[in-house]
């Protein structure tokens, strides 16, 4: 047995310290929460320089497993975690991985899929891959994480086919726990032995076509082989865990169970419940009742015959899902061992609870609860979900938190916006910003969004030059979730929620229905103005559907509130966080200074799409703000695709004070790192030149925690570099802005 040591961590820091000891090649990462951990920590153990693994941060998690897909046809080993929505979005991949045969591993932190939208722990997720053609380990505690990840990939590389470690999201996730690790990284690396790919991309002797296309014969006997690999699998799997227990001394088996082999009632849990329900299971025992529990470490290839050996004995079965399969009364789990059950013939009462969903807590009560269900005296629902959940009622009325804005009251009359044809450009009258104030506000004061958070000034700033009736749609971010929680809301309009990837799409449908129902007469004659509010990263993973609305050029406006990170999961870096800047994905240390490349321009990368209107305002300068607000709302009204970007700040992440961020975003617009400018009908012109205010970028960056660092000498070039890239981009915004041609 080798050297272990003890280190007390959670599920995710363990599968990052088990990455580092593998010392992979690539690791292609988005962050989501649960699993966004495991890319942090993994950053911070590189800027210290205990591991070269080269992450690359995407701009979603579709991009990560593509990243993940190229890196592995290269004939190396290769990493990856995601959750939930991220794990769907990312599904299209999987089995593209699969079919082609190239290994890999993948953590799944098991997360509820929306909607609606929750960041809490269950199994949805990862139910939807039971059928890619990876191989799929459940660990159940930290350590097994830790040792299910090291396992996982010797698996890989031995049936060619990649490999998912599931676990529960945050029950697991974030659980710390002493757990067992070796002390030297070598010990991890000898067990694995070197991997050799039979093909790779990146062999120009042996020239090999992956991903071919296949017609039917061939596909057939593709899905074949792979099913062969499946099940060769059920082979490797328990003679990699034999060998892991000779170097470890923790012996892993396909399935567990405890106290079943007497049990006339058992249960069935998959993950962390499992170690609840042994707690109950004792507890009942105490109480003369013959009961136990099982599990599963390994979801597929599906161990029918082991599961069935844990429950061959009982006369009633329990089986508890914490996801359902809507429609089939019961989860998958309950439909896969009831499948295993009929293999052998089985006359046990099988009864499916669905349980603990969105992360709700499963006690030792509600283990007994169930391990009850075996014993009680009046008929039982085959198929239920657990005890406490409301089934509704439909004679209660929705419940209106705020009194509906008339379009009367939304136009006060303060802004007004005309086309003037001679100049080819809309012309502002009023929206001065004391007189802006009487406008009502669409989102009203109570949310809950931090101090000095610059979202709410920003959208309320916006609306304040906006007149009329408007409905808005928030992609996932700080924004949604601080004002929307159920079952209250902080909106007084009409407000719709989807994902990151998604908004602008959305809302395009949305405002496209409008259209046709008035050209139906389907509905009154009420002008709305749609605006799609997004941030926290949205314009990264949700950049590819902007770009397709504003190419449709669809009738409304695409509001940006730019914080430079995704601070709703934590702030990792975006595409959109200035170079240098630490995050908890790009982290300062010996061999790291933090983020490693420029910002995003997204305002020219929606310039180039020749939309009618591109536009970037500041709270600092409120005036400017409002009118570009006004003419946005005309130009979409009118025209088409309006894109506005405001710099917002976030003094939680950016490590600054809330009553300081005014000057904070006035030395951002002053230093040119965001310049305050409009492109009006491909016309651009500089709306606020700072001239003799004009200051160097660093004035700006010693001003937040997240970029102080770059004061150090050591960090010059680096700060020379970011100057450099600043006057570049304006002296070019100048150009645009002196010749109309260009």
């Amino acid at each position: 047995m080798k050297n272990q040591k003890i280190l007390f961590e959670s599920g995710n820091e363990l599968a990052a310290y088990a990455a580092k000891q593998i010392n992979y090649h690539v690791m292609g990462y988005y962050p989501i929460t649960p699993s966004t951990q495991i890319a942090e920590f993994l950053d911070q153990m590189k800027a210290d320089g205990e591991h070269d693994i080269s992450l690359i941060p995407a701009e979603g998690e579709h991009s990560a497993a593509g990243i993940c897909y190229g890196a592995s046809t290269g004939g190396g080993r290769v990493f990856n975690a995601t959750s939930a929505n991220g794990l769907l979005y990312a599904l299209e991949q999987l089995p593209v991985q699969s079919g082609t045969r190239f290994p890999m591993v993948m953590n799944v932190a098991c997360r509820t899929v929306s909607g609606p939208l929750s960041i809490k722990g269950d199994h949805s997720d990862i139910m939807f891959t039971l059928n890619t053609g990876w191989v799929i380990l459940f660990a159940s505690s930290p350590q097994a994480v830790y040792d299910m990840n090291i396992c996982a990939l010797k698996i890989a590389e031995q049936v060619k086919l990649p490999v998912i470690v599931a676990f529960d999201g945050f029950f697991t996730s974030h659980q710390k726990r002493n757990c067992y690790v070796f002390e030297k990284d070598s010990d991890v690396q000898d067990f694995l032995g070197e991997y050799h790919a039979e093909f790779t991309a990146l062999d120009l002797q042996n020239p090999v076509s992956i991903g071919s296309y296949m017609n039917e014969p061939d596909i057939m006997n593709n899905k074949f082989q792979l099913h062969q690999a499946m099940e060769h699998a059920k082979q490797v799997i328990p003679d990699v865990l034999m060998e892991f227990a000779e170097i470890s001394g923790r012996n892993y088996t396909l399935t567990e169970r405890y106290q079943t082999d007497d049990a006339d009632v058992v249960l069935f849990l998959l993950g962390s419940s499992y170690h609840t329900a042994v707690i109950a299971v004792d507890k009942l025992r105490a109480e003369g009742k013959k009961v136990g529990v099982f599990t599963t470490n390994i979801l597929r290839p599906f161990p029918s015959d082991a599961l069935f050996d844990c429950c061959k004995n009982a006369k009633t079965i329990i089986i508890g899902d914490r996801q359902d399969s809507y429609g089939a009364d019961g989860g998958n789990m309950t439909l896969e061992i009831k499948a295993a059950l009929q293999d052998h013939a089985s006359d046990a009462v099988v009864l499916s609870r669905v349980y603990g969903l969105g992360g709700r807590d499963f006690y030792v009560q509600d283990a007994v609860d169930m391990l009850n269900l075996g014993y009680s005296s009046r008929p039982v629902n085959q198929f239920d979900y657990a005890a406490g959940v409301y089934k509704g009622d439909v004679s209660l009325k929705v419940q209106q938190y705020f009194d509906p804005i008339t379009r009367k009251e939304a136009s006060p009359g303060l802004t007004a916006c005309s086309f003037d044809e001679e100049t080819g450009k809309m012309v502002v009258s009023g929206g001065r910003v004391n007189e802006t104030t009487k406008m009502p506000k669409r989102l009203a004061p109570g949310h809950g969004a931090c101090p000095g958070c610059g979202i709410p000034v920003n959208v309320n700033l916006l609306l304040r030059g906006i007149e009329g009736n408007v409905v808005l749609l928030f992609h996932t971010g700080c924004g949604m979730v601080v004002t929307t929680s159920y079952p209250k809301t902080s909106f007084k309009v009409p407000f719709v929620h989807n994902l990151f990837q998604n908004g602008p799409a959305t809302l395009a449908g949305l405002a496209e229905m409008y259209h046709q129902k008035q050209k139906r007469g389907e509905i009154p004659d009420e002008p709305i103005t749609f605006i799609m509010v997004s941030g926290d990263g949205g314009m990264d993973i949700g950049l590819g559907s902007a770009i397709g609305t504003a190419l449709r050029n669809n009738k409304l406006i695409i509001f940006e509130y730019d914080n430079g990170g995704y601070m709703n999961t934590g702030y990792q870096l975006s595409y959109s966080t200035p170079k240098g800047a630490k995050s908890s994905t790009s982290h300062v240390g010996k061999y790291q200074y933090g983020k490693q490349f420029f910002h995003k321009d997204t305002p020219q990368i929606m310039a180039a799409t020749h939309i009618p209107y591109v536009a970037t305002v500041a709270e600092c300068n409120p005036a400017d703000f409002i009118k570009k607000a006004a003419k946005a709302k005309q130009y979409a009204d009118e025209y088409g695709t309006a894109y506005v970007r405001a710099l917002s700040a976030c003094p939680l992440n950016w490590g600054d004070k809330p009553n300081t961020e005014r000057k904070v975003i006035q030395a951002g617009v002053d230093c040119c790192y965001f310049p305050l400018y409009e492109v009006e009908n491909g016309i651009t012109k500089i709306t606020y030149n700072p001239r003799d205010k004009k200051i160097p970028v660093s004035d700006w960056l010693k001003m937040m925690g997240r970029t102080k660092h770059l004061a150090n000498e050591k960090y010059a070039d680096i700060v020379d570099s970011i100057q450099a890239e600043v006057d570049r981009r304006w002296n070019r915004l100048n150009a645009l802005s002196e010749n109309e041609l260009l």
